[in-house]
């Protein structure tokens, strides 16, 4: 029986558990939280979050890292508002938008796997890199002449449901990703090459070019999220994501990703982000600065790698000591 019951006593569903006791304590003590319009507040929030996380959840499955999703958001970002400036239709700026987020993806992708470099230096450096490139392409101003039949589509609702139109690109993506890491062989070869890259290689698996292609996708993801953001704020900035790696990585581990590799599922990921950014928003709807929201997600990034740990390491004392226990009876 407690075989049976330990399948369900995981890390996904805690932090399912946990969402839902917080979504439940937060709508009945926090004003506003539980209404229909905060509820798609949420959603619109925690879009570039969810879609960001998406991939990134990939390439922690496989053992690397890639820290410069935010700069990239901020860079495809910047791009966009020099082509509006030079006269490109919108229509031409955002499938241009990806490419030149799936191109300095690429970029890191080289990095990492034609030079064998590791991913947390090269990916901190592409941070300040393209963080860099976006200021020598827009400085410090703003373009915010974008065509409101876009920006009004990004805060736009289905119909007249009040649900989000950004659910669509959502769930698609989800979707997809999700699939691809839990029931194809693609998948497989991820949590291969996050648990032991070496022997994954000897197996067969091409572990340098499933990587290139990982970080190829999570820049054309940031490229996607900085259209949606520019979009979305009727804003095209060099400081736009500013910040919102740390928010990625902290749902990526708090879903249960392993910083290590070859463990983690997407599921616990998402609900994840739904509880960060559902926190997020009852702290802010409770007046609380802007540092203590990045308090608060600092701390979570230290709890979900800390916790999964201990509580493994707990249960191998535990393990440890009834086989002791067995041996001396």
């Amino acid at each position: 029986m407690w075989n049976n019951l330990r399948r369900f006593v995981t890390w996904d569903a805690a932090v399912f558990a946990a969402t839902g006791l917080f979504l439940l304590i937060a709508a009945a003590t926090v004003d506003h939280f539980g209404t229909a319009r905060n509820a798609g507040h949420i959603i619109v929030d925690l879009a570039p979050v969810l879609l960001l996380a998406l991939v990134m959840t990939l390439i922690v499955a496989t053992g690397e890292i890639d820290l410069s999703v935010a700069s990239t958001v901020g860079l495809t970002s910047a791009a966009m508002g020099v082509m509006w400036n030079g006269g490109l239709a919108l229509e031409t700026i955002m499938p241009l938008a990806v490419l030149i987020g799936a191109l300095f993806g690429a970029v890191n992708g080289l990095f990492i796997t034609g030079f064998g470099l590791p991913s947390l230096a090269v990916t901190i450096g592409t941070l300040a890199l393209y963080r860099g490139l976006s200021y020598v392409l827009l400085g410090d101003t703003a373009v915010a002449d974008w065509p409101r039949d876009f920006t009004g589509w990004t805060l736009g609702t289905i119909g007249g449901t009040g649900i989000p139109n950004l659910v669509i690109p959502m769930a698609a993506l989800a979707v997809v990703c999700g699939i691809v890491l839990h029931a194809t062989p693609i998948g497989r070869s991820i949590y291969a090459a996050g648990a032991n890259d070496v022997a994954a290689a000897y197996s067969g698996i091409a572990v340098g070019r499933l990587k290139f292609w990982l970080y190829v996708a999570s820049g054309a993801m940031a490229g996607l999220v900085g259209v949606l953001w520019t979009l979305r704020y009727s804003s095209a900035r060099a400081d736009n994501a500013y910040g919102l790696e740390l928010t990625v990585v902290a749902v990526v581990l708090l879903g249960g990703v392993s910083i290590f590799g070859g463990k983690g599922n997407l599921p616990g990921v998402l609900a994840a982000v739904v509880l960060l950014t559902a926190l997020q928003n009852a702290l802010r709807l409770a007046h609380v600065s802007t540092e203590a929201l990045t308090v608060v997600t600092g701390a979570l990034l230290i709890a979900a790698v800390l916790a999964p740990n201990l509580l493994a390491a707990a249960g191998d004392a535990l393990r440890s000591r009834r086989r002791r226990t067995a041996a001396t009876t």
